[in-house]
């Protein structure tokens, strides 16, 4: 199936995976060493610190878990839909997550586990809110599925078959955004330490109110 996105969905995709590769960057710079963008290593972690009986870990570990979710029940309670499509109310989500990136800030510099749990639901209500649209899977926290279609297709073109480019095309500038992000991310730590995620905090904000621009644009063409 060719997937056909339109122009903003490319742009937010793109950006999107780029500000979660600087906060995941930071989350494993920063003074616990946690990747706060995806949970299946989270979960693994877990699972080795019940076995270890290291109760401080497993709290911790819950803690990044369920912030996760609650991002992505947020998302859910905010947009109340699951497929992409303008006029869904992702300008406020987006701001919702810059508000959480700005919140992770002082805290992570408290040396707060506070910090990654805010950093952890930020990511989690980017997550929800990219998510199905014409029968392409929109991920940008995490890359799994990204390279997972990334092999299918180039399997398929090895095979001679029929090779979804649209669909290729995304998940290798998702990649490249997410890798863009953890270089980007980790040259900030250096220099501004956890003031670094001001950078993916005006980013949403910004992408927020671009998107709300550009429905306000669109909607008037359409009048």
């Amino acid at each position: 199936m060719k997937v056909r996105l339109p122009t903003w969905v490319w742009i937010g995709a793109i950006a999107l995976s780029c500000v979660a590769g600087m906060v995941n960057a930071v989350g494993f710079l920063g003074f616990e060493h946690q990747a706060v963008s995806h949970v299946t290593g989270s979960t693994s972690q877990l699972g080795i610190a019940l076995a270890h009986a290291d109760w401080r870990s497993v709290g911790h570990l819950w803690g990044l878990l369920i912030a996760f979710a609650l991002g992505a029940i947020l998302s859910g309670l905010i947009i109340q839909d699951s497929t992409l499509q303008l006029g869904r109310r992702y300008g406020v989500a987006l701001a919702l997550e810059s508000a959480l990136l700005l919140l992770a800030i002082p805290l992570f510099k408290q040396q707060q586990v506070w910090g990654a749990l805010a950093a952890a639901m930020a990511c989690g209500l980017q997550n929800a809110l990219a998510t199905t649209f014409s029968g392409a899977v929109v991920r940008t926290t995490h890359l799994s599925g990204m390279f997972t279609d990334l092999g299918i297709g180039l399997g398929h073109l090895l095979r001679g078959l029929p090779v979804p480019m649209h669909r290729l095309t995304l998940s290798g500038l998702i990649i490249s955004g997410f890798l863009a992000g953890g270089v980007l991310g980790a040259w900030l730590f250096a220099r501004w330490q956890y003031d670094a995620l001001l950078v993916p905090a005006v980013l949403t904000g910004l992408s927020g109110l671009g998107y709300v621009l550009y429905r306000q644009w669109a909607m008037r063409r359409q009048a």
